[in-house]
């Protein structure tokens, strides 16, 4: 577990923050900006000195009553919002210069670290020669040569077009599964968050609003990101088979399948599938005469009203839940309630890794 209570004050902002996350996969810090996602960021890395703190990381204990350890000796790699290279070094003198420092590092590691972010073919390249995408790439391999104990990325794809975002997306994915150190990674952006988190907390004027695994932060409705215009729930599942026929793939997930477009992913991947509340209907009974072809039962958990027209409701399908965004009419017409079985119908869903 990573445990952290500080407290830091910069002129009139006040970043108050006492939190427990896990130690191990993505955590996302998700809130506006000037909200205090990189105050708290720093403030983990040292670089923000606060009173009467407590931080620990596993078992190393890196501020408390008594104890202060200052930020070149907490072991953590850093990526700014700037990939921040050496513009004087290529990009083989920016990893050579952490490699260097660095004590312990094997050719195996090395090695490891360049094939994780495919940068072997930017070695000899001038920095001002790369893409944003890949001088992040590079960023993220510097941070890891010194073999942190926590990786810190601080909003790493705000200053990339979609394109160049589209291009690094997936090596987070492989940092995600590869990686056994945990990783903060602050976002002001839904898109990203429902993608790479296992954790997400919440922050809002510089306090923790929400912490818990995605899907339950997503979807609670005491949590603002349930009641946002692009409310969204996240379902992991698993490739199981095909329709060579039409194209489609078949993905299960808690003892039910989607059926969504084949994107050639091999049998057995997992994959995190996003649904948007707007994109699910609700009846009372399974529809046979229907275009759709993912509808699961559900049971109907709870309901809050959406603005004047709307509801939103949550819905529990064995072990997942899934939001829908319904008018009043139509909840009144369905005479909806906490308890209630229905079946929902998913009419797309987005497969995001």
């Amino acid at each position: 577990m990573i445990e952290c209570k500080i407290k830091v004050t910069l002129d009139s902002f006040i970043l108050d923050a006492n939190f427990k996350i896990p130690g191990e996969g993505i955590t996302v810090i998700y809130g506006s900006s000037g909200s205090g996602k990189t105050t708290l960021l720093r403030a983990i890395a040292g670089l923000e000195k606060n009173q009467n703190g407590f931080l620990k990381v596993g078992n190393l204990i890196w501020q408390d009553e008594l104890n202060y350890v200052e930020t070149h000796k907490r072991q953590i790699g850093y990526v700014f919002q700037d990939a921040a290279l050496f513009e004087h070094l290529n990009v083989r003198g920016n990893l050579d210069y952490v490699i260097k420092r660095s004590s312990g590092l094997s050719k195996d590691y090395i090695s490891s670290i360049y094939s994780l972010l495919d940068i072997e073919s930017l070695i000899d390249r001038d920095t001002k020669q790369l893409s944003g995408g890949e001088k992040q790439r590079v960023a993220i391999a510097r941070a890891l040569l010194v073999k942190p104990k926590i990786l810190l990325l601080d909003e790493p794809l705000s200053a990339l077009d979609l394109k160049r975002k589209n291009e690094i997306l997936p090596y987070f994915d492989s940092l995600h599964t590869q990686l056994d150190i945990p990783i903060l990674y602050v976002t002001h952006s839904q898109d990203e968050a429902s993608r790479l988190a296992d954790h997400l907390m919440l922050i809002e004027d510089g306090n923790i609003i929400g912490n818990g695994p995605v899907n339950d932060m997503l979807t609670r409705f005491d949590m603002p990101l349930s009641h946002s215009s692009n409310a969204v729930s996240i379902i992991d599942a698993k490739v199981i088979g095909r329709e060579s026929e039409f194209n489609l793939m078949h993905l299960e997930f808690s003892g039910e399948q989607f059926i969504v477009p084949d994107n050639g992913l091999p049998t057995e991947s997992l994959v995190r599938i996003r649904v948007a509340a707007r994109d699910v209907s609700i009846t009372k009974k399974k529809q046979i005469d229907t275009s759709i072809l993912n509808i699961f039962p559900a049971v109907v958990e709870e309901i809050v009203p959406e603005g004047r027209a709307q509801v939103m409701v949550r819905l529990k399908m064995n072990e997942v839940v899934l939001l829908a965004c319904l008018t009043n009419k139509s909840a009144s017409i369905l005479q909806l309630e906490n308890g209630l079985s229905v079946f929902v119908q998913v009419k797309s869903v987005a497969i995001l890794s």
